[in-house]
């Protein structure tokens, strides 16, 4: 058995270290990266490996990384391993899960034991191993955000961020008028007037969104999930 850990904090990629020949006494390989670009290299490179993924990195977070390795090899059992357990990363996992896939997520605060225990559980066994505090809120996503899609909780965290619709075609890779539909929609859920667009070629940031938005959709995201959301938007900047 091979292990790969992704994990950009040397002292939490030295626990997992511990804890991984620890729990997989059978693991003869453990195989290290730094981030999530690394992480999807290596899985590529030792295809056999197993992956415990940390979600919050630099250079490729745990999702995008595994959305990759599970686009190239669908059967690999991958336990994300986080500090968080908030709406965005839980349907983030949520939405790129491959079917009859064994995963898992556990957060960082859990006991040693329960580490290890996921760890054979999910390596081992191929069973689903996912901490309470994250089924509850993946309960939540499904039953009380008021049906929201995964492409339009996208789109709100966009609008929570004050981007303008052409800004949010841009960056999700659509149309203006799709950009314009889920927005019809969303503003029907959420029981708010259609407000004018006022779009300018060279417009990225629409303030009325922000202001009216925001106190709405702070009912929906909680603070660290909006914050995360504003570093990736930055990173996304950066890049175009």
């Amino acid at each position: 058995m091979k292990v790969l850990i992704v994990e950009d904090d040397p002292l939490h990629r030295s626990y997992l270290l511990e804890a991984v020949c620890a729990a997989l006494p059978e693991c003869k390989t453990v195989i290290e990266a730094e981030n999530g670009a690394d992480g999807e290299r290596l899985a590529r490179d030792h295809k056999s490996a197993h992956v415990v993924m940390d979600l919050q990195m630099n250079a490729r977070n745990g999702i995008e990384a595994a959305r990759t390795i599970w686009k190239e090899r669908p059967d690999t059992r991958i336990l994300f391993w986080s500090n968080y357990s908030d709406e965005a990363y839980v349907r983030g996992v949520s939405r790129i899960v491959p079917d009859g896939a064994a995963y898992g997520y556990v957060l960082k605060s859990a006991s040693d034991e329960r580490l290890k225990l996921a760890l054979r559980s999910i390596f081992v066994e191929a069973q689903c191993v996912i901490d309470r505090e994250v089924r509850g809120m993946q309960q939540k996503s499904l039953g009380q955000v008021k049906g929201f899609s995964d492409s339009e909780y996208e789109i709100l965290v966009d609008i929570a961020l004050g981007l303008t619709d052409r800004t949010i075609a841009r960056r999700r890779g659509l149309s203006l008028r799709s950009v314009q539909n889920r927005l019809q929609s969303l503003y029907e859920k959420l029981d708010v007037y259609q407000m004018t667009p006022d779009e300018g070629e060279e417009g990225r940031f629409n303030l009325r969104a922000r202001a009216v938005t925001v106190a709405l959709l702070r009912k929906l995201l909680n603070y660290s999930a909006l914050e995360r959301a504003e570093t990736e938007l930055v990173d996304w900047l950066r890049s175009h």
